[in-house]
C-alpha cells in the first residue's frame, strides 16, 4: 500500500471565553483536541491529526479526502486553518514508541539484580532480540 508523505486537512478552532481553543477536524470524525492558546492548540493539532491518520493507516480503514477550505462554513467565534502532518516521522515514532509489561520475577533473582545496578529493560529487549532473531534491531 503507498501512503502518503504529507497530508493536509482543514481544522475548525473555536474560541469561547474561559475555555481552552477547540479543535476540530470536519473530514475525521473523532479527531478532535485543544489548546491554552493559538500556538498550543496548533501544536495540539498537528499531535492529533498524526495519530488520527497513523491509527487510520493501521487499520486500513479509507482515509477521506480533505474538503477546500472555500466550502468550509464556520461560526463568528471560528477560525478555519490547515494542518499538514509529514507522516514518516509520525510512523517511525509509533513503531519505536516504549511500551510497559509487568514481569514475574524470582524474589531472590530480582534481589540479585538489584544489587547489580541491572536495567531490567534493556535485559529484556536484549533478551527478546536475541530469541526472535532481531540482535541487529536498535534498541530504544
Amino acid at each position: 500500500m503507498n501512503r502518503p508523505d504529507y497530508y493536509c486537512y482543514p481544522a475548525i478552532l473555536t474560541y469561547e471565553e474561559g475555555r481552552e481553543i477547540a479543535v476540530t477536524f470536519p473530514d475525521l470524525p473523532g479527531c478532535a483536541t485543544s489548546g491554552i492558546d493559538d500556538s498550543d492548540a496548533l501544536e495540539m493539532a498537528g499531535e492529533a491529526l498524526g495519530g488520527h491518520l497513523w491509527t487510520m493507516e493501521e487499520a486500513k480503514e479509507p482515509i477521506p479526502s480533505p474538503t477546500p477550505l472555500r466550502k468550509l462554513l464556520h461560526a463568528e467565534n471560528e477560525e478555519t486553518i490547515l494542518v499538514s502532518v509529514y507522516m514518516p516521522a509520525i510512523r517511525l515514532s509509533e513503531e519505536n514508541r516504549s511500551v510497559n509489561r509487568t514481569v514475574s520475577l524470582p524474589a531472590w533473582l530480582n534481589a540479585r539484580a538489584l544489587e547489580k545496578h541491572v536495567n531490567f529493560s534493556q535485559v529484556l529487549q536484549d533478551a527478546l532480540k536475541k530469541l526472535l532473531g532481531l540482535e541487529k534491531q536498535k534498541t530504544v
